[in-house]
């Protein structure tokens, strides 16, 4: 698994001002990670705060919450978790499969994902 960097537009989805950010892909996180100063200034609140297993295996709580994402030319609802103040943006692997993209960690880049099969009804 690559990790890389985009550009993604953070909003509040009641009030659709927007920020560019520039945040690293890493498809083995499963939420997407903004600093809590970012998102306390467009005016996203938590509803919720979860519990998170770490890489090095510690335990942290951290608030969530949504935010509108503008990614590869679309804009949807993605939660969001409450990093600490002045953490690095992540995309993660929930945001991803909510814009129907995959991660080209070859060619450093989303691409959308392929067309899943389903058994008809």
């Amino acid at each position: 698994m690559g990790v890389f960097n985009v550009q993604m537009e953070v909003g509040c989805p009641e009030v659709r001002e927007f920020v560019v950010v520039d945040a690293m892909v890493d498809t083995g996180s499963s939420y997407t990670v903004l600093g809590e100063d970012l998102l306390a200034d467009l005016g996203i609140r938590p509803s919720e705060r979860r519990q998170f297993q770490l890489g090095d295996g510690s335990m942290v709580e951290y608030d969530m919450g949504e935010a509108r994402l503008r990614l590869e030319g679309n804009e949807l609802n993605s939660p969001v978790v409450f990093g600490p103040a002045g953490v690095g943006s992540l995309l993660g692997a929930v945001s991803l499969q909510i814009f129907g993209l995959v991660a080209d960690s070859v060619n450093e880049r989303l691409i959308p994902m392929p067309p899943i099969r389903v058994r008809p009804l």
